[in-house]
């Protein structure tokens, strides 16, 4: 069954990634129409997790948010599936840095890097950043169900020098990695919700109490890497640039949980910036009030 979805759906990704960007962004407001207007898909859980976390704004400037917010998921999405064959002069084009430089310096100091981000903006096209490294750049992701559509993910980052390893087999990986003296560039969304029974840690996140992940930073401690935040900002439709900040270059010596606080202050600045660039369909804020024996929580 999963090869018949595939063998069905797989002509159809092809066929759209080949449009000019021009009628992409058309057939974008089309998706969009049905997915918001018609299929209210998770648009319940967009509206309580906008009043849940920015309850200064009237409900009309929330609401202003979810349209802008819809509108972009659905460029993301179709800028995804464009990413199957568009070509490294479009995509460099399109997603830039204003410091890439900074990968330079931080390769010359001989460790692996983790590097930060949330699901802002496009996620999926920072990946590009391979292009800049002369380091291995593996991306910590969770698998696909279905497992061809899973390869095609991990190709269409391949295109791109980038690697896809599931977040099961990462400890593994870069464990073997350091042993045999090969850096990396390691990159982490961390900014989603764990399952309940796996929380360490819980922080304030946009204001409220949240199970938070904790796996860059304790990785980052444990093979001793330098972490690098990157904030994507969206310029326009299909134009996206991202800023490099470092994080931290000593983790061995930051008390636990602070680096990973200090990532959540960035995303929340990041988010407080343009709201509606921020993935608000995921539960995020779904474990409110149900916090038991927590490592730490800050204030």
């Amino acid at each position: 069954m999963q090869l018949l979805v595939f063998v069905l759906v797989y002509p159809l990704l092809l066929l759209v990634s080949i449009l000019p960007f021009r009628i992409l962004y058309i057939l974008s407001d089309i998706v969009c129409f049905f997915v918001y207007r018609i299929f209210g898909y998770r648009k319940k859980t967009v509206r309580e997790n906008l009043a849940l976390t920015l309850p200064h704004l009237t409900d009309k400037e929330r609401l202003d948010i979810e349209k802008k917010f819809f509108r972009h998921m659905c460029d993301m999405f179709l800028e995804m599936i464009k990413t199957m064959t568009i070509s490294d002069k479009q995509i460099k084009k399109r997603f830039t840095f204003t410091n890439i430089e900074l990968v330079t310096e931080y390769e010359a100091k001989g460790k692996s890097i983790v590097l930060m981000c949330a699901h802002y903006a496009s996620w999926e096209w920072l990946v590009v950043m391979a292009k800049y490294t002369t380091f291995r750049s593996i991306a910590i992701y969770k698998e696909v169900g279905n497992k061809y559509f899973d390869k095609l993910v991990r190709d269409i980052r391949s295109r791109l020098n980038a690697e896809l390893i599931e977040s099961k087999k990462s400890i593994e990986l870069m464990q073997e990695l350091k042993d045999n003296n090969v850096n990396a560039i390691y990159g982490f969304a961390s900014d989603q919700s764990p399952q309940l029974t796996k929380a360490k840690y819980w922080d304030n996140f946009m204001g409220l109490e949240v199970p938070v992940y904790t796996g860059a930073e304790m990785l980052a401690k444990k093979l001793d890497m330098n972490i690098i935040f990157c904030k994507v900002t969206k310029l326009k439709r299909g134009y996206y640039q991202a800023t490099l900040t470092p994080l931290v270059d000593n983790p061995l010596e930051i008390p636990d949980y602070d680096i990973t606080s200090m990532y959540l202050r960035e995303v929340e600045k990041q988010i407080l910036e343009a709201p509606e660039y921020y993935f608000w369909t995921h539960k995020r804020w779904k474990h409110i009030g149900k916090k038991k024996n927590s490592k730490k929580t800050t204030a």
